[in-house]
């Protein structure tokens, strides 16, 4: 948190976030992907085994609406336990917050309290210096 402080008063730097980076792989992948088959055609496997066994093309619909599904159910777990992280991550910050105003409250109590003992050291050492002088004072009279 301090870092992006930090850049912000900086302005020249710019921090790219895990998660632009993970978007920006994605991106990549796909379009590697998307030129790999079109170039090579990696997935003409696929095609021979249909040619090979056309009973087998009828469970495709299946399988790509499965895929589908799979892909919408992970997106949505995902999308899950990031709004449980954010929630989990500002209780965090929250107890992180009270627990340094306590510090800070402990920190000027014990302030106060030695402020209050060196008082009283003090007292306790004048009224022994002024009941010495005063002995000493009988003493000489």
């Amino acid at each position: 948190m301090a870092d992006r402080q930090k850049s912000k008063k900086s302005g020249n730097n710019f921090i790219v976030s895990s998660v632009t980076k993970d978007l920006i792989t994605i991106f990549v992948v796909f379009v590697l992907v998307l030129v790999l088959s079109y170039f090579f055609n990696i997935f003409l496997f696929i095609v021979r085994l249909f040619q090979k066994h056309p009973r087998a093309i009828t469970y495709i619909d299946e399988i790509i609406t499965g895929l589908v599904t799979l892909s919408v159910s992970f997106s949505i777990f995902s999308w899950r336990r990031w709004k449980e992280l954010k929630e989990e991550t500002s209780k965090r910050i929250e107890v992180d917050e009270e627990l340094i105003r306590i510090a800070d409250t402990n920190v000027e109590v014990e302030r106060i309290i030695n402020k209050q003992l060196r008082c009283e050291i003090e007292l306790r050492s004048e009224k022994k210096v002024s009941s010495l002088r005063l002995k000493s004072n009988k003493r000489n009279e």
